[in-house]
């Protein structure tokens, strides 16, 4: 049984859902808080994925990013070299839905060349009726950026889950790709 760690970065806009995804992630999907302060800088929140069909597990340091341009320098810095990315947008916002080529670009500044596994999440599917960004347009973009798409409604704890077990999944693998090229050194 193996333990890995990876450091998450979970970016996008302001008022996009990032921290009501973290905290209902963390919970298991029990706590969805209805009022938010706005994130000021970064929240840490640590989470552990366990993978069932090897018995190792994840343990994510999920870095809950301010979504305001004026904390993003600050941000940047406190991000390091992220193992894995998880951009968020409103999908009632199409600016929010924009921005993402700029929170991509700049997390993968910090990736020194090394591949970085990453989501995309489109999130308040609830408000279906005052949606601005099709399935299939955000879908496309994130395939074309190397990311899986996922949309989720976190107020109503649809599919809150999957983009972390999706980025446990692929950071294991990575894990385990290097192992294998190890072991066929030694």
């Amino acid at each position: 049984m193996v333990k890995l760690r990876a450091k998450c970065i979970l970016a996008g806009d302001a008022t996009v859902g990032k921290s009501a995804l973290c905290q209902l992630f963390r919970s298991d999907g029990t706590h969805f808080q209805k009022n938010y302060t706005m994130t000021t800088g970064v929240e840490v929140v640590v989470k552990s994925v366990n993978l069932p069909e090897s018995n190792d597990s994840v343990e994510f340091f999920i870095f809950d990013s301010a979504g305001k341009d004026i904390f993003l320098d600050s941000v940047e810095k406190l991000w390091g070299q992220p193992s894995v990315l998880c951009l968020v947008f409103d999908v009632t916002s199409e600016q929010s839905f924009k921005s993402c080529a700029k929170w991509l670009e700049r997390a993968r500044a910090h990736t020194q060349g090394l591949q970085m596994p990453g989501v995309l999440v489109g999130n308040k599917t609830d408000l279906s009726v005052r949606r601005t960004v099709d399935t299939e347009s955000a879908r496309e973009w994130a395939l074309s950026q190397g990311l899986e798409y996922f949309e989720t409604s976190v107020k109503e704890t649809e599919n809150h889950e999957v983009p972390f077990r999706t980025l446990a999944l692929a950071f294991h693998n990575i894990y385990r790709e290097k192992l294998e090229v190890i072991q066929a050194l030694a």
